[in-house]
């Protein structure tokens, strides 16, 4: 009978990683004696990052001498021992492709249900020194397990693991984590797991994504760029939509067809002038079907290649695009679903190319269409937004004019309520990063699903740096010392080129020398929390992807570059 033979826990604490410091709670030490287990957690521990461990759904973290055994073996390692992969309880018995999500055990006087896999996460190395423990965990198919607590109670080691019921559809743990980590997710085994009711919400949310990807390809995102890198496109026209936006048509050299782009989707611009800085990505603002694309760019005042377009390309010059991009997309999946298509200023570029495909479409759909600018007379596509409305319908429009001086009101989370928007919609938003926000929070508020608001940012994408603590606001910034020798890398996004440091490990690691904006939580290409945009270039992995990224992407974690490359951050 599988047993309970250790009793692991840890206060969370600052960690020096990597020049960095990180507040976790990976630290557990076996305790001798019955400790008390609540919803949340065990007496005497803790955790450092409650975003991905912690809370009633992840409260009580399993792990197996058997996998001990393994690590100790495969390591050679004969000091790992119970706690030093931050369980709370260590138990002989009860194998990951044993056990099912939504599983019943009693153990002493508590109860616990089986709700998901370990997150993937850097922390799991940190003890062993072995970044790559996060890797292995997923490729051995020992990641352990999560678990809620049903009824409080006391535990201690020694104690029988008795399984009081067996989860509904039978998925082990094993089988769940390799759908979300591992390549060709089996669309039955997805379907038997997002219907068990013990899965914790964001494994369902993952795996629902994952199934719906599989049943309707379609409507997946995105799939191989039209080209690799960077093409030269002919400035078919220039034309002025207000005093600060213009529109710049392009088209093939040879006037031949386009590949289609999805509405939302955006182009990489690389312009010989004003200098190495001179990448930026910019929405498509129309229907993308045909022989031109639109984009549509502001002038900034401090935007030099936003000038740089403005005061000096005109028809017939020549420019290098790369291909079709992004996530931000009418979503196809659901047909019969409200659309919200909301935006500030520029912001109005992507919704703007939504909104010429529904108008194309002959959409029935109930569109709500809420742009704000700042006076009628910085309106752009006024006209052209009217004419595309009048042929939906039941579309419902609302312009908003911060700066006019007839009181006209704000687009804000007062006026979001006050509209009584149908909360089954599927919101688009676009603006600067306050406005998103703002929008975001009022729509939740109105009751809408998180997951069926999508947000579209300017620049760089807010970071996600699990655990980190005492981090300083830094703006992107070329690499401090001597240039590097290896290959120049732009980060298009942020504005940034510069050679590789060939000291540094990864590109990830180049990037924060730089201070751009990273997104990660395993740093071993498992999780693909970090994956982004190749617009140009190839890169060399190391280690190896245990799923390979998707046409058009990278992960910046595990990989070196080969040659010049232009990346999406």
């Amino acid at each position: 009978m599988p047993m309970l033979t250790s009793v692991n826990v840890g206060m969370p604490r600052d960690h020096a990683w990597s020049g960095r410091t990180v507040y976790t709670g990976a630290w557990k030490e076996p305790v001798a004696g019955a400790r008390m287990v609540r919803r949340l957690g065990m007496e005497g521990d803790g955790q450092g990052d409650t975003v991905g461990h912690g809370g009633p759904n992840r409260a009580v973290l399993v792990y197996q001498l058997e996998s001990y055994a393994h690590w100790r073996e495969h390591l050679g390692r004969p000091d790992v021992s119970p706690g030093m992969l931050a369980e709370n309880l260590t138990v002989d018995g009860l194998s990951d492709h044993e056990v099912c999500i939504g599983d019943r055990y009693r153990i002493g006087e508590a109860e616990f249900e089986v709700s998901q896999p370990r997150v993937t996460c850097f922390r799991a190395g940190l003890r062993l020194g072995r970044p790559d423990i996060a890797a292995l965990l997923v490729a051995h198919r020992r990641p352990g397990f999560y678990m809620r607590v049903v009824t409080e109670g006391r535990v201690a080691a020694g104690d029988t693991v008795v399984r009081t019921m067996t989860g509904p559809g039978k998925v082990s743990v094993a089988a769940v984590d390799a759908l979300l980590y591992l390549p060709d997710p089996d669309p039955e085994t997805l379907r038997r797991a997002v219907a068990i009711p013990a899965l914790s919400p964001g494994w369902r949310t993952s795996l629902q994504e994952l199934l719906d990807a599989a049943e309707h390809p379609r409507a997946a995102a995105p799939t191989e760029p039209a080209w690799p890198g960077f093409r030269a496109m002919r400035v078919a026209d220039v034309v002025a939509e207000s005093p600060t936006v213009t529109s710049f048509y392009l088209a093939a050299p040879d006037a031949g067809a386009l590949p289609a782009a999805s509405p939302g989707q955006y182009l990489t611009i690389r312009l010989p002038e004003p200098g190495p800085n001179a990448v930026r990505s910019y929405s498509l603002s129309g229907n993308a079907t045909g022989d031109s694309y639109r984009i549509s760019v502001k002038c900034e005042s401090h935007g030099e290649v936003s000038r740089y377009l403005h005061d000096h390309v005109r028809p017939g010059d020549t420019l290098e695009v790369a291909a079709p991009r992004g996530e931000f997309v009418l979503d196809e999946g659901s047909m019969s679903a409200p659309i919200l298509l909301i935006s500030a200023g520029v912001g109005i570029t992507p919704v703007l190319a939504m909104l010429h495909q529904l108008a194309d479409d002959s959409s029935a759909r109930p569109i709500w269409w809420l742009h704000a600018a700042r006076t009628p007379e910085q309106l752009a596509f006024g006209p052209e937004t009217r004419a595309l409305l009048d042929r939906l319908p039941a579309a419902h429009a609302v312009t908003y004019f911060s700066a006019a001086r007839d009181g006209a009101r704000r687009l804000d989370a007062q006026a979001v309520q006050e509209l009584h928007l149908p909360t089954d919609a599927i919101a688009y938003i676009c603006g600067p990063d306050g406005f998103m926000s703002d929008i975001q929070a009022a729509l939740l508020t109105c009751g809408l699903d998180p997951a069926n608001i999508r947000t579209e940012a300017f620049g760089s994408r807010s970071a996600i740096n699990p655990g980190l603590v005492g981090e300083p606001e830094h703006h992107p910034h070329l690499p401090a010392g001597p240039p590097g020798t290896g290959p120049t890398i732009t980060f298009a996004r942020s504005g940034i080129t510069a050679p590789f440091d060939e000291s540094v490990r990864t590109i990830l690691e180049f990037a924060e020398a730089c201070d751009i904006p990273a997104r990660w939580q395993c740093r071993t290409g498992v999780c693909r929390t970090c994956e982004t945009g190749l617009l140009a270039g190839t890169v060399a992995y190391q280690p190896t992807p245990l799923d390979t990224p998707r046409p058009g992407t990278m992960l910046p974690c595990c990989s070196r570059p080969e040659n010049d490359v232009v990346l999406d951050m």
